[in-house]
């Protein structure tokens, strides 16, 4: 035990380092009144000790809290009007779901085209299953294991999943900010969240409610069960009418950072020097996707009357608890944008590895690898 307890005092100390450099990072974005201060700040701060060589660390026990507190909180926003709305909203969410296995199949098509010539040691069937994977708009976790099973790179796989993510969100919050700072951002009032005061013991019900339904994900192996599980559970209690409590901007802000962390902490100094050019590639795809997806996400706007903050948020390329997050603090119809990016990652969980097999797959197993 003695011994247990030494060997976990390291751990221990560069985790609470990390907390504390989260948390200093967190108040100088919200001194600088940059947008979701509590999750840029600890990505952006905890990136760049990783990257400079600091022993940072995420602890997988807080990132679980933090995915809880969210799940919870965006399950919140679904009053039985909301849920009407979103299911009127059908169409819209197959042709994002539609748009996302598109986007994903063209940045794959991208990473061959610009990757062929500097990956020779890959024969044409693994670096088609390695641009395939590393560009499907899916959790970096399940990519990285379809991509392992294809004998695909894992980590370039990893690695443009990764960056892709930090990259939309960096990029997007600020292009909303800017674009509420111009002409305003006026969403529909009935999408804000049912209950709106922190209640006891309201809170406590809601807290064992949703963790039994976290322990039930878990337990059946759903994916990200700590944010899917107190999603649902928080989404049927409020459809039905059960309001026990709101959660707290301090809760909130505290599980933003603990995501922020462990987003952060992806970013070590031999991520750097992976391949530079494939994540100058993934950079540059990235950014097309997102210009793409506000183009899109406008005239998905245009066809439902929403709010196209909402919509961009919805289809863009990035995660749900982090685009989520997005539109709950800038108030953006944060339960739009959950379903929207909830239904896309269940679609391409179950589609990518299917499409792989009967298009992109036949198509470069025989094929040389071309140049670029």
């Amino acid at each position: 035990m003695a011994e247990k307890m030494l060997h976990a005092l390291p751990r221990l100390f560069q985790i609470a380092l990390t907390l504390l450099v989260a948390v200093a990072s967190a108040l100088l974005c919200q001194w600088l009144r940059t947008p979701i201060p509590w999750m840029l700040g600890p990505l952006l701060g905890v990136a760049a000790c990783s990257i400079a060589g600091a022993p940072t660390r995420s602890s997988g026990y807080l990132r679980n809290v933090g995915q809880w507190v969210i799940g919870a909180a965006l399950g919140l926003y679904f009053t039985a009007e909301v849920g009407q709305l979103v299911v009127s909203l059908w169409w819209a969410i197959l042709l994002g779901i539609l748009w996302a296995l598109a986007l994903g199949y063209g940045f794959g098509l991208w990473l061959h085209h610009r990757s062929a010539a500097d990956l020779p040691e890959l024969s044409p069937r693994d670096l088609r299953a390695t641009t395939y994977f590393a560009g499907a708009i899916g959790g970096a976790s399940e990519m990285a294991l379809l991509a392992e099973r294809n004998h695909a790179r894992t980590d370039l796989v990893a690695a443009s999943h990764s960056l892709r993510l930090v990259l939309v969100v960096v990029c997007l919050p600020f292009g909303m900010q800017w674009f509420q700072s111009h002409w305003g951002l006026h969403v529909n009032s009935n999408l804000l969240p049912g209950p709106r005061l922190l209640q006891w013991p309201g809170l406590l019900y809601l807290t064992l409610a949703t963790g039994a339904g976290a322990l039930l994900m878990q337990a059946i192996k759903r994916n990200n069960p700590w944010f899917m599980g107190p999603l649902l559970v928080a989404m049927g209690l409020t459809l039905a009418g059960v309001q026990w409590t709101a959660v707290s901007s301090e809760m909130s802000n505290m599980a933003q950072l603990f995501i922020g962390i462990s987003l952060g902490v992806r970013f070590k100094r031999e991520f750097v020097r992976t391949a530079p050019k494939w994540l100058l590639s993934v950079s540059l795809g990235t950014l097309g996707m997102m210009l793409a997806s506000v183009v899109f996400g406008w005239a998905l706007a245009w066809g439902t009357g929403l709010h196209p903050a909402t919509l961009i948020l919805g289809t863009s390329p990035g995660g749900i608890a982090e685009m989520a997050i997005t539109a709950k603090v800038l108030e953006l119809g944060a339960p739009v944008v959950t379903a929207f990016q909830v239904c896309r990652l269940m679609a391409v969980l179950l589609i990518v590895a299917p499409l792989y097999q009967w298009v992109a797959l036949p198509a470069h197993a025989e094929a040389p690898a071309t140049k670029s």
